[in-house]
Formats: C-alpha cells, structure tokens, sequence
C-alpha cells in the first residue's frame, strides 16, 4: 500500500486514541469492537488501520508492514523497540507497574535478608531488570493470564504487574507496596516510513503533537 497504515489494538489504546487521530482528519470508517474487519478502512482514503493485539504492534511497525503504531511503554521495554523511532508521548492508556504481595506477607524483610523471591509477572525482562538494581535475587516466573493467581495459589511471593485503579488487586487481598515505573502509550514510527513517506507522515504526527501538547 503506497498510503500510510497505522497499527492498534482493541479496547483502551484505541478508544484513547481516536480523538488524536481525529484531529489528524483521521476516523474510522467501522468499530473494531463491533466489526469482524482487521483492516478498517478510514474517512482518508490514504490511511488505514490494522488490528493486532497489543504486544504486536511494535512487530508491525518495526518490520514495515504498518507505518505508525501505538504501543505502551510497557510493551516497548519488554519486547524491545529496536529500528522504531518514538517521537512523542500519547500521555493516554496510564497506568503503573508495580510489586504486589499477599496481605500479610512481609516483603521489606524478605527482601532485607536477600531471601529469593518467586516473583510471577507477564513482565519479566522489566522485573528482573527492577530486582537487579536493587541487589534482590529473584526467581522470575513468567505468566499469561491473571496475575493475582500465582501468590494465592502458592506459585510465587510477589507479582509485578501493571496497576491502574488497584480494584483487582484489593479485590484478590493483594497490596502494592512497589512502584517500579509509570506507563503511558507511545506512537512509534517505522524508521523507512518516515524517510520515503515524509511529506505524508509529518503532517499527521504534527497534528498528533499538537493534541497531545494543549
């Protein structure tokens, strides 16, 4: 396609989006929440998007098969960003990562007596990289699914996990008692794409920029 394709994902990324990319002259055509589409065409006839999951879109936008993406910071340090260029902080999809423990589990002594720690996170390069620069030895344990899980069932001590309202964890007798790094989403660029597609790109990550900066 000699136009310009942006890659999102479902729920909050793209709802939070939409507003950027609407003073960009850019709306979707169809909901992706209600279509069956993975390509949804736009109200610019150059500018289509693709629906991946979250953990994707810096696949698509670093190997050129979309142009622009939006990937949270949590996304981009765990998979790695190589060859995209990250021009601008959405400053939407917030949220924090944090350590969570059981109530009642004495983390600051566990931590103190250099004990391992069986620590579960879908995170575990930023977890482990968290644990290394406090001199904490950790047994990382790599999970998919609900993180809760893993300390009620006994699979692990702590969890590291992304935070919003806190309700989930509150709701599971979890506490935070960590806070390793705040998140937001990020536009990245194909770094090709801005080269051979200038003229086409600049205009909508201006637009984008200006939003972003009232």
């Amino acid at each position: 396609m000699n136009g310009i394709t942006i890659a999102l994902s479902k729920g909050r990324i793209f709802e939070e989006t939409l507003p950027l990319l609407a003073a960009a002259g850019i709306e979707p055509r169809e909901d992706p929440e209600t279509s069956r589409k993975l390509i949804i065409p736009t109200s610019r006839d150059d500018v289509r998007l693709v629906i991946v999951r979250a953990t994707d879109a810096p696949t698509y936008v670093q190997y050129g098969a979309a142009d622009l993406g939006v990937a949270g910071k949590d996304v981009l340090l765990e998979h790695g960003s190589e060859g995209l260029y990250q021009p601008i902080d959405l400053k939407i999809a917030k949220c924090r990562m944090m350590v969570a423990i059981p109530a009642g589990f004495d983390y600051g002594n566990a931590v103190r007596q250099g004990a391992r720690l069986k620590v579960a996170s879908k995170y575990v390069n930023i977890a482990r990289q968290h644990f290394a620069a406090k001199g904490v030895h950790v047994d990382l344990i790599k999970l998919y699914g609900s993180m809760e899980l893993a300390p009620l069932a006994g699979l692990a001590d702590a969890i590291v996990d992304l935070v919003s309202t806190g309700s989930t964890l509150k709701a599971n007798n979890l506490i935070a008692v960590e806070h390793v790094m705040d998140i937001s989403s990020r536009l990245i660029v194909n770094q090709a794409a801005l080269k051979l597609k200038r003229e086409t790109l600049e205009p909508i990550l201006d637009a984008i920029a200006a939003v972003v900066d009232r």
